[in-house]
């Protein structure tokens, strides 16, 4: 497609036409190009340009996507960030990280480890648009068909993690037999709930939200992210300081010793690891550790590498499974793993 529509440039250019034709023939590229293969001009140029920003700004990924050993979904992602990048800095340095990763981690993973290079490497300018993002926050409604219809916020993603992590465990606690709701049903009807005051917005649960924050941005010395366990999100370190201890929302800071995880060394005679213990496997990992795998640690259960007993009850033996995985492991369909997530 790139081939193509550079030929075109250079032959519209060298025919000489006027500029009204020449303009008209270039905005036909596109078109032509998708009634060839099947695509909406929308499309050829939405790939169009992230192709030519990776092209001409990432040559190590322009190279590994020519060899076939990233696709085009990889190439996507990784021309959005280039594109999000302000600094030339950043895009070598990215150019010179990405491919290695690209290669070995699936196209979710690659798009949270994306974004988190992006707030790590241009912090103060990744604060400064978060923080006129947070200008923005706003709700919406939008009234359906069947008398239904849908309301949203746009908030910063901290407090949507803390309503994500109440909401679903409120819904989640057992229930009356004669209810005969599903689980989301439960939520919804929770959610609405809440908002409307009505008696069933009190019992709500706390929050359990993991962020990790590096030493020099907790200390004020450096801009910097508060990012979550699971790398969906991160927001500006300062939000989180401003909302630590307040509300019925309780934020953990758990400092883990950089050498030996001194935090998770002690072992337990039991087969389950008490809530402690539980609580901080889920904030290191974020996500189960299934190979590819995305769903949040929260809704996993804890998994021994080495079955119990033969394996200990301890934290270099624990780690997150989700269901599906933990059913694979128990039937020896699945090795228990770990994969690396620094940006």
């Amino acid at each position: 497609m790139l081939e193509f529509r550079d030929a075109e440039l250079e032959r519209i250019e060298a025919e000489g036409e006027s500029p009204a034709r020449r303009f008209f023939e270039r905005g036909a590229i596109a078109l032509a190009v998708g009634e060839a293969m099947g695509f909406s001009e929308g499309q050829v140029q939405h790939r169009l340009s992230f192709a030519d920003t990776v092209r001409d700004q990432s040559p190590t990924t322009w190279a590994a996507f020519g060899e076939g050993r990233v696709d085009l979904a990889r190439v996507r992602e990784i021309g959005h960030t280039i594109s999000q990048l302000k600094r030339a800095e950043s895009v070598h340095r990215l150019d010179r990280r990405v491919v290695e990763y690209a290669e070995t981690h699936t196209v979710a993973e690659l798009r949270a480890w994306l974004k988190r290079f992006v707030r790590r490497v241009e912090a103060d300018l990744a604060v400064e648009r978060a923080d006129d993002e947070r200008a923005k926050r706003h709700v919406s409604f939008q009234h359906g068909d069947d008398s239904m219809g849908f309301m949203g916020a746009y908030a910063p993603s901290h407090e949507i993690a803390a309503v994500e992590d109440r909401i679903r465990k409120a819904a989640r606690r057992p229930v009356d037999a004669d209810d005969q709701r599903t689980v989301a049903q439960r939520e919804a009807d929770l959610l609405m709930a809440w908002c409307l005051d009505s008696d069933a917005a009190e019992a709500v649960t706390d929050a359990n939200i993991a962020v990790t924050v590096d030493a020099d941005v907790l200390a004020g010395t450096n801009p910097g992210f508060a990012e979550s366990s699971d790398g969906r999100w991160g927001v500006p370190a300062q939000w989180i300081a401003d909302v630590v201890g307040s509300g019925s929302t309780f934020w953990h800071r758990i400092v883990v010793d950089p050498v030996d995880d001194d935090v998770l060394a002690h072992e337990y005679v039991g087969r389950f690891a008490p809530d402690v213990l539980n609580i901080a496997l889920r904030f290191l990992y974020g996500t189960c550790q299934g190979p590819g795998c995305m769903v949040p640690a929260e809704r996993c259960d804890i998994d021994h590498r080495t079955p119990f007993p033969e394996g200990p009850t301890r934290g270099d033996n624990l780690g997150p499974l989700c269901r599906r995985h933990h059913t694979y492991k128990g039937h020896g369909i699945l090795h228990w793993t770990t994969r690396p997530v620094a940006a």
